[in-house]
């Protein structure tokens, strides 16, 4: 899964970086507002790639007596700083921009120049997009793209996919104004393409932050995983009924399942850690991602009493 993440995110770094640079020495040859906010919005995304991939490194460092489960959970943190630096950099400055130029609105020079940058930057967009989309496609199997985002575990990837459209997007939109504003001479049309692009890049961000806030306060396994456990507990003789199977990802490569179960009654000592081992064992072959498993012997009526009261 990480090398997927990471594959998707470097050639979102390459293209953007590159990006980066090209509008910025567009915008200021040409004083298009729409372009400047493109500039903030590629140098916004390259570093974006920068943070993930940093988040990445963090969170496979080895768990310790201060971080018994590891750093898994420091990739769902650091995507939520990405979307929180897209609606604070990206969005509200382009936003900003934009009406600065409303008020202010200048001639725009050397549209060709514009064009050819705008063009350049979409034909890197689109390759960057055609990556991350391809190993997306990829982890999420038979889901549906909103199912896929949904349930997915590995932020990284789906973090990239919407960067990289909204950077598509603002491109087409930074272009329909410079269009507007060479059919009618009004540069207005360039000031409201950067707002537009502002509000783009708020949404994605809104949208970004939930995810990855949900992950954060902990999300449990896909309900596939969930169902199996369930079925290697009702197939094994020696357990009378399972009062509660919980998971948690504490990462994407890294599920804890606690499982409280009525064992029966005529069970030794002995006999009983020997089915915990056994349990485990076969808990953690439905999927290689679990990595801890805690069983609980208790009776129906005894379950949840320490936490209702």
């Amino acid at each position: 899964m990480a090398g997927s993440s990471k594959k998707a995110i470097y050639a979102a770094l390459v293209g953007n970086g590159l990006i980066a640079v090209t509008k910025f020495g567009a915008a200021a040859y040409t004083g298009s507002a729409a372009m400047l906010s493109e500039g903030i919005h590629s140098l916004v995304d390259t570093g974006n790639q920068v943070l993930l991939l940093f988040g990445i490194r963090q969170s496979i460092k080895p768990a310790s007596p201060e971080f018994p489960f590891g750093h898994g959970k420091e990739i769902y943190f650091w995507c939520f700083i990405v979307a929180m630096l897209i609606f604070a950099l990206g969005g509200t400055a382009s936003i900003y921009q934009g009406v600065q130029h409303l008020s202010d609105s200048e001639p725009i020079t050397n549209m060709l120049i514009n064009y050819l940058v705008l063009g350049f930057a979409l034909v890197f967009e689109l390759g960057a997009l055609y990556v991350a989309f391809k190993e997306f496609n990829k982890s999420r199997g038979n889901q549906s793209i909103a199912q896929a985002v949904r349930h997915g575990k590995d932020p990284t990837l789906f973090v990239v996919v919407f960067e990289d459209t909204a950077a598509t997007l603002g491109l087409l939109i930074a272009m329909a104004g410079l269009v507007l504003f060479q059919l009618t001479g009004n540069a207005v049309f360039d000031a409201v393409a950067s707002i537009a692009i502002g509000v783009v890049l708020i949404i994605t961000a809104f949208f970004l932050a939930l995810e990855s806030k949900n992950l954060l306060i902990g999300e449990s396994a896909s309900i596939d995983v969930r169902n199996a456990i369930s079925v290697k507990l009702e197939n094994d003789p020696r357990i009378i009924s399972t009062n509660e199977v919980a998971t948690l990802h504490m990462g994407p490569d890294f599920i804890v399942v606690t499982v409280s179960a009525d064992f029966v009654s005529e069970i030794s000592s002995d006999e009983l850690e020997a089915a915990v081992t056994e349990i485990n064992g076969a808990i953690k072959s439905v999927d290689d991602r679990i990595k801890r498993v805690f069983v609980e012997a208790e009776r129906p009526e005894n379950h949840g009493l320490e936490s209702a009261s």
